[in-house]
């Protein structure tokens, strides 16, 4: 049974299905109705002291099969041992051989309907059957126990056959999967490839010009630098993007320590920023928590640059370890007719940012407050 763990009887953890349910109860309902007709014909041919025995035999072998999927060799044999005195278990025994076919291994099944055939030759000495010879009895009872587990053998091997084929079928959808994912892996990263080509060659075309731009104009030196390492930066991510999508190995990504370096270069590009960090470079913050913390307030300054350029933004980190770490953003709203940035957007940064905290396991609001427009977001920092 080990290497069949689908021949183990439903009944092994405890439990029935509604299916096992309606199947036991058709299954005992059948012997009883066996039993009826058996004992109707015994008091209609001969009345006497073994209508008790039938009766008391019946109820006992439809009581024990209730639990034959649990014990299915021993409630055989204790129904085929009660059939013996008793004709009316005649049809309870018939369904225990046929559990025993479907649930056990070919000895322990054959061994089992194989003793039929004594109980058999048992019951006709002690109660012999009018106008029927003992070797046609004998007989008769032969071919039906033959039968029974030719039938019982037939559902356990079309039974292990749907089992097999299920599951081929569970491993070619996996498969399946397996290699759509693969595709759009390969897809992913052609896509990404040819994205770095195309800004990449416009990114150093643009960090060219800023170049040339610090040495003709002393009044925008201080601009084309701060463009110049915008671009460095934005090339230095593509290349990041398109290292993760290759696979080709580990990558380096933002975590706490580089928020000071982050509010500079918001500061160098005219936005006034007051980060209040009181969390540093956290021994035991999860790295996961670490980079959701860096991209939230990086998305956060975008967002404030260009809805709102020029206005001062608060930034707030503070948190402790089992308690979690918290980020508020927060900048004064535009003010009526103030005309944004004219930087273009997706309109699903925030949304990006909520269900990156919430991969991280934290949680993410935004919306107007008191005046400004915050953004609050919660990551967990385990203890």
């Amino acid at each position: 049974m080990s290497a069949h763990p689908w021949l183990v009887p439903p009944l092994a953890d405890g439990r029935r299905t509604s299916r096992d349910w309606a199947v036991d109860v058709g299954c005992v309902l059948a012997a009883a109705m066996v039993a009826v007709f058996t004992v109707a014909g015994d008091l209609m041919s001969a009345p006497g002291g073994w209508t008790a025995v039938d009766v008391a035999g019946a109820a006992l072998a439809c009581a024990a099969l209730w639990f034959r999927r649990r014990w299915p060799v021993p409630v055989a044999a204790g129904i085929l041992a009660v059939s013996a005195v008793a004709p009316a278990a005649a049809g309870a025994a018939g369904v225990a051989m046929y559990t025993v076919a479907v649930y056990r291994r070919f000895p322990a099944a054959a061994a089992v309907c194989a003793s039929a055939v004594p109980v058999a030759a048992l019951r006709y000495l002690l109660r012999p059957v009018t106008g029927l010879p003992w070797s046609v009895w004998l007989l008769v009872n032969a071919l039906a126990a033959m039968s029974v587990l030719a039938w019982g053998m037939f559902a356990r091997a079309r039974r292990g056959l749907m089992l097999e084929l299920a599951e081929r079928a569970r491993r070619a959808e996996a498969e399946q999967r397996e290699r759509a994912e693969a595709v759009r892996r390969a897809e992913r990263g052609r896509i990404a490839r040819e994205m770095h080509d195309a800004l990449a060659h416009r990114l150093s075309l643009l960090s060219l010009q800023a170049g040339a731009l610090e040495y003709a104009s002393p009044e925008a030196a201080e601009a084309a630098g701060v463009i110049r390492a915008s671009a460095h930066q934005a090339l230095e991510d593509l290349r990041d993007v398109i290292v993760v999508l290759r696979e080709d190995g580990p990558v380096a990504h933002a975590g706490l320590s580089e928020l000071p370096a982050l509010a500079a270069e918001t500061r160098a590009a005219g936005t006034p920023v007051d980060l209040d960090d009181r969390v540093g470079d956290a021994v035991g913050l999860p790295e996961r928590a670490g980079r959701a913390v860096h991209h939230i307030v990086r998305e956060a300054l975008t967002n404030a640059r260009k809805h709102a350029p020029g206005e001062p933004v608060n930034v707030l980190v503070y948190g402790a370890e089992g308690e979690g770490i918290t980020v508020v953003v927060r900048q004064p709203l535009p003010a009526p007719g103030a005309s944004p940035s004219a930087i273009p957007g997706t309109g699903t940064g925030l949304i990006g940012l909520a269900e990156r905290a919430a991969l991280a396991g934290g949680r993410l609001s935004h919306g107007p407050e008191e005046g400004d427009f915050a953004v609050r977001a919660w990551l967990p920092w385990p203890s």
